[in-house]
């Protein structure tokens, strides 16, 4: 089992990367940090959008007394392979020894939600980035705790995604805004100042930086997506 302590990261890193997915290392360690910094007595940890595994791995491999439950259907699509990948995602839990860890519920966001019960401590976001759909999965938010951490992955880079944010998180009254790793934004449970509301909308030239290379990348413009400082092949994350 990977070493849940801050010094352990690193280790633990190079076995999640063998997993696929488009979490960066530097937003591992955010979420990683965020269930470590859960005090006192057990994190529980949800998590919207397992994929095989790559970020819920880093979020049951933060500490020994974590319980994660994450959400996925499984949906077969043209990016997915549908319900083989659940078998990937408990295949990597297995070989990472995190599989005790981790509650796998197999249905959508909406329908997990409709039977839950319990308080959350960190709530991660990364299920399908339509505004619809992420409007639906920040509900999930009202689970959180005071003080409570939430990190939606491709904030400030999916339009649906930034859209769902702006709508419904810049104007309420329950999420405070806390900067970005890369497109991972966090958000914590406080009354947000004029400040939090400021600094989120300061991100909006990076959004529409990003919305514009990933077009680019779509007409395999590569070289004028360079000229905005993409330095990969994938999309900005």
């Amino acid at each position: 089992m990977p070493d849940a302590t801050p010094e352990g990261f690193d280790a633990l890193w190079q076995q999640v990367d063998r997993i696929p997915g488009w979490l960066t290392p530097a937003q591992a360690r955010l979420l990683h940090t965020a269930v470590r910094a859960v005090h006192p007595g057990p994190a529980r940890v949800l998590e919207i959008g397992a994929h095989q595994g790559r970020s819920t791995c880093v979020l049951a491999a933060a500490r020994p007394d974590v319980a994660v439950t994450t959400v996925d259907p499984f949906v077969r699509t043209r990016r997915y392979a549908g319900p083989a990948v659940r078998g990937l995602l408990g295949a990597n839990l297995t070989r990472l020894g995190l599989e005790h860890r981790v509650t796998v519920l197999a249905t959508t966001s909406a329908d997990a939600r409709r039977g839950w019960v319990g308080a959350v401590d960190v709530l991660h976001v990364d299920g399908k980035h339509d505004y619809w759909t992420v409007t639906d999965d920040l509900r999930w938010a009202a689970h959180l705790v005071p003080g409570g951490t939430l990190l939606v992955h491709d904030a400030f880079s999916s339009v649906g995604v930034t859209l769902a944010l702006l709508r419904h998180v810049l104007p309420g009254r329950s999420l405070a805004y806390r900067g970005r790793t890369g497109s991972m934004a966090r958000f914590v449970v406080a009354a947000p100042s004029a400040a939090d509301r400021a600094r989120m909308l300061a991100e909006l030239p990076w959004w529409a930086r990003n919305v514009v290379v990933k077009v680019l990348l779509r007409l395999r413009l590569r070289p004028l997506a360079r000229l905005l400082g993409h330095t990969g092949r994938d999309d900005p994350y």
